[in-house]
């Protein structure tokens, strides 16, 4: 078949490559080049990376207009993949393929539409991740899916559940497209009455506090991001938790422990071992290397 794929984060490289390697994808449409990451200097979109290197046309835009329709319509695809493109697709590029529109999204739908279900999953405990392939509708991620998956999250970086959505995702798409062709795709309506929202997450909402139990702050460890990182004041010091544990070592809430270059820290209920850090200004280090340069007498720490 003959694809348009719209995407750009690093999630959907595996769903453009799968996609590329079974069928006709004639143009690539992205969000221009952006300063990415902690670099000062425009860099661009994964997705757009891989076009290059597969030899796909590219459109960098960061809306879809009447002049972008034109572009897409141009190619007269059979359909078009969406996956995590990151900006609202109009109603008449619905209209466009021939056969369809459809979308990979990181959640099992009816649970999980927005911006962020991945990283709303890990955070609020949620015991597995997944993906659906659906149809793009004019309402937010309220289309009907043809297939789901899921896998389990348990101690995994909200990273590492990325990745392997990521790879999820790619296979279900085609299988999907597979059955798309041949008209054999069975489309289950979303049930309504079980709709939650992932919104995107706040940085505010990832810092970590005393006055919250262990667990709630390993889950900010767990769903942590460069965009919206784990942050806590240790000794006065500001600091990104990169890894972390609930352990029964008794400390009381708000101060530290440092004990055999092992640092915990004392929540609401329980501690909060520490794992691996990045201070603020310096390289990520274990948490055994951090211990040795925590000052004395000032072993409280607190919410940024």
């Amino acid at each position: 078949m003959r694809i348009v794929f719209m995407g750009t984060p690093a999630f959907a490289v595996p769903s453009l490559r799968a996609v590329a390697a079974e069928h006709e994808v004639s143009l690539v449409v992205t969000r221009p080049d952006a300063v990415r990451g902690r670099g000062k200097r425009l860099e661009p979109s994964p997705v757009k990376d891989e076009a290059q290197r597969l030899g796909i046309d590219v459109l960098e835009t960061s809306r879809i207009g009447a002049d972008e329709v034109s572009r897409i319509a141009q190619e007269r695809p059979d359909v078009i993949c969406v996956a995590a493109y990151g900006a609202i697709l109009p109603d008449e590029l619905l209209s466009v393929p021939a056969l369809d529109i459809v979308n990979v999204h990181a959640s099992l739908l009816p649970h999980g539409r927005g911006a962020a279900p991945i990283q709303r999953a890990v955070l609020e405990g949620d015991e597995l991740a997944g993906v659906s392939i659906m149809r793009i509708v004019h309402e937010l991620d309220a289309g009907p899916y043809c297939s789901q998956a899921s896998l389990p999250i348990g101690s995994k970086s909200c990273a590492e559940v990325m990745a392997q959505v990521a790879e999820l995702g790619a296979e279900k798409l085609i299988e999907a497209l597979s059955n798309i062709a041949a008209g054999t795709a069975v489309w289950t309506e979303q049930d309504e009455g079980q709709v939650s929202y992932a919104a995107k997450v706040q940085k505010a909402e990832m810092l970590l506090d005393p006055s919250d139990d262990a667990l709630a702050n390993v889950r900010r460890v767990q769903a942590s991001l460069d965009a919206a990182p784990a942050r806590a004041k240790v000794c006065g010091r500001g600091v990104r938790v990169m890894e972390a544990c609930v352990s029964p070592q008794e400390v009381a809430q708000g101060e530290v422990l440092v004990r055999k270059s092992r640092v915990f820290l004392g929540c609401a209920g329980e501690s909060l071992e520490v794992l691996s850090v990045k201070p603020d200004g310096k390289r990520q280090m274990p948490a055994s290397a951090w211990a040795s340069g925590l000052r004395k007498g000032e072993l409280r720490w607190e919410r940024v």
